[in-house]
């Protein structure tokens, strides 16, 4: 795939994501994803997409101010 950004070729590969929501800073390692190998932007996958946003919901919810965490589907 091309980048949307600057036109680059994107591979395969994982990424560390970082939220904030509220107080809490989710960090979340290993998520797959479509990476420029000429800006480094990234774009996450479909299961990504369903599993990051939960993930950092649970820490919320735990009232974690950082958590970091592995990508699990």
């Amino acid at each position: 795939m091309k980048c949307i950004l600057c036109g680059g070729e994107t591979h395969d590969g994982e990424v560390v994501v970082t939220l904030n929501r509220g107080e809490t800073v989710a960090i979340i390692k290993g998520v797959p994803a479509q990476v420029c190998e000429n800006c480094g932007e990234y774009f996450l996958s479909k299961e990504a997409n369903a599993v990051v946003p939960g993930r950092a919901d649970e820490a919320v919810a735990k009232g974690a101010e950082v958590e970091i965490l592995r990508f699990a589907a």
